[in-house]
């Protein structure tokens, strides 16, 4: 019996997509290039059911984020990707293919917009009207570039922070340590593998239980419970033991952190990673099962909101109570500080940092960001090599070592194989970067045979250079230019001249509409000369990018990093 899905307004689910059910893969394309197949196998990536959130419904994560806007513009992108030139350029607006130009063979054969609206008109209540009228879509990050990896292309950046945050509150380790969270879907569901990696123990809350679910079948979560008790008395057993541990609790994330509360429970870090940025479509309002919930929003979105934002409320008023009995807190970029603190006028929403300011910057500073790459062969032992190269390129960095065997062990592949690492702007005696000589070695190795088929090199739109996001990653700047949203438009600019082979910019992204842009780029490392010249200009332009807006900004670590690796930085070199 064919399996029944539900269209949500985007229509029934394409029959070519119900045949691939994720990329093609293997060293024969459908394209008139590779450039062009890589496009087309990532859409799809982001598409596959092991991968996206609701692929039937074009979702790939974060509730709403879209790798296409409906059936038929899925349908219609691939026969353009089919039909695109080695020198013309695909036009994408909100997930819809609108128009294709001849350039030339250095130009991107993909450009992206997704979710973009002009400032005063640029909030949710816009958007949806625009939406219900499918004149626009919600793209994410990389929902809409199609950068997805499942939760892979999270759980290093997750694993990054939490060990940023190990050394600089517990002696570099979380061995005995819990940590609080909740949170289980695309992005969330990195947060209890990344703690025990780190050695900790996570107890996280989840009210779908298919999401926690998910996360054990692939390996990101041990266990699960409806008992908070349970959970506690096993977590705090496990820490006593100093035995990495995490567990998946059934319950809605506010009413588990008050139940903490009120049995004077005091976890070592609490933090949240729930879709607080789209009330009425990514939280879920406590009272309700999911099944309940997703009745009410049909039937009454005003009244969801409504309750989704007295929920977040608590939540956050959890949070700050936590903190204040001793826990190390902060906000896990989806901006339910800012929700709070806009739509029920609480003041102290702030009072504990987000994850930017408090653990990463300093990374971003050096140009060192999240860096992934798939292999469009689908074979894992492409990526195997990979690992062996980023180790045999870079002997001294202990914790990307770590990581890289971390990630062998324990990261299952979801979808194409692929890999996340963050490398950063540091430049040899030739000046190539770390990103440029990493790509540069795997397109020798496509050159030689040694890996089957291209590597596509992507990242998260949540990189150093590449994003204006006031309650996130820009927030707290040192020069107070948190909003100046130029920086991620320059950053896409930069990389179309330096050839990059998809580039898109996109409003909104995890903190929700108005209150980010970000940008994002591809490069298809295909073996050939032209990759190689790609490769060398976009790994020194983009992560270049993350150098220079932070030296802007006065920060002293970029202005070392810029005079390190020879970044020019005008206004600073003319004094």
């Amino acid at each position: 019996m064919e399996e029944r899905v539900e269209s949500h307004g985007v229509g029934e689910p394409s029959a070519q997509w119900r045949e691939y059910r994720g990329a093609p893969t293997g060293t024969d394309i459908e394209c008139k290039g590779w450039r062009q197949e890589a496009a087309l196998r990532m859409l799809n990536n982001n598409l596959d059911p092991e991968v996206g959130e609701k692929p039937e419904d074009l979702v790939v994560y974060g509730g709403t984020g879209r790798a296409a806007r409906s059936w038929d513009a899925y349908d219609a992108i691939m026969a353009e990707l089919r039909e695109l030139d080695n020198d013309e350029t695909l036009l994408v607006q909100s997930g819809k293919p609108v128009g294709r130009f001849m350039t030339h063979e250095r130009a991107p054969r993909v450009l992206i917009a997704n979710s973009n609206l002009v400032g005063k008109w640029d909030d949710w209540e816009h958007f949806h009207e625009l939406e219900a009228k499918g004149l626009i879509m919600y793209g994410q990050m990389t929902a809409g570039s199609w950068a997805y990896i499942g939760t892979q292309g999270i759980i290093q950046g997750t694993y990054e922070t939490l060990a940023a945050l190990a050394d600089k509150h517990y002696d570099s380790s979380l061995e005995g340590k819990i940590v609080v969270t909740g949170g289980l879907g695309g992005m969330g569901g990195a947060q209890p593998l990344a703690v025990t990696m780190n050695h900790g123990v996570c107890i996280a809350a989840e009210v779908d239980e298919a999401r926690i679910d998910r996360r054990i079948e692939t390996g990101y979560c041990m266990e699960k419970t409806d008992d908070l008790d349970e959970a506690i008395r096993k977590a705090t057993e496990a820490a006593e033991a100093g035995e990495p541990y995490s567990v998946g609790v059934h319950v809605n994330a506010a009413d588990m952190l008050e139940g903490m509360l009120s049995r004077d429970f005091v976890p070592d870090v609490v933090t949240d990673q729930t879709s607080a940025h789209d009330e009425l479509e990514g939280y879920y309002p406590s009272g309700y099962a999911v099944a309940e919930a997703d009745e009410l929003r049909d039937e009454n979105q005003e009244r969801y909101v409504e309750e989704s934002l007295d929920t977040m409320e608590r939540h956050v008023q959890a949070i700050l109570d936590i903190q204040d009995a001793g826990a190390v807190a902060f906000e896990y970029g989806n901006n339910i500080r800012g929700q709070v603190k806009e739509h029920r006028g609480m003041e102290n929403a702030f009072d504990y940092p987000g994850f930017v300011p408090a653990y990463i910057r300093p990374l971003f500073c050096r140009g060192k960001g999240p860096f992934r790459w798939a292999a469009l062969s689908g074979n894992p032992d492409d990526i195997r090599r990979t690992d062996d190269a980023v180790k045999e390129l870079f002997p001294e960095k202990e914790q990307l070592h770590r990581w890289i065997d971390l990630a062998q062990e324990q990261v299952a592949f979801q979808g194409l194989p692929s890999r996340v690492c963050w490398l950063g702007y540091d430049t040899d005696d030739e000046g190539l970067t770390e990103r440029a000589r990493f790509a540069l070695r795997i397109n020798d190795l496509v050159a030689e045979g040694e890996i089957e088929a291209p590597i596509v090199v992507t990242r998260d739109h949540l990189d150093a250079g590449s994003v204006a996001s006031p309650n996130r990653e820009t927030e707290a700047m040192r020069d107070d230019s948190d909003a100046v949203a130029d920086w991620p438009i320059l950053n896409a600019l930069l990389n179309c001249a330096a050839g990059a082979d998809i580039v898109s910019v996109h409003d909104g992204g995890g903190v929700g509409i108005g209150n980010a842009l970000h940008a994002n780029n591809h490069v298809v490392l295909d073996g050939s000369d032209l990759a190689a010249e790609k490769a060398r200009r976009v790994f020194t332009t983009d992560p270049g990018m993350g150098v220079i807006r932070h030296a802007d900004a006065g920060y002293d670590a970029a202005m070392e990093q810029a005079e390190k690796s020879n970044v020019p930085v005008p206004m600073r070199d003319r004094k």
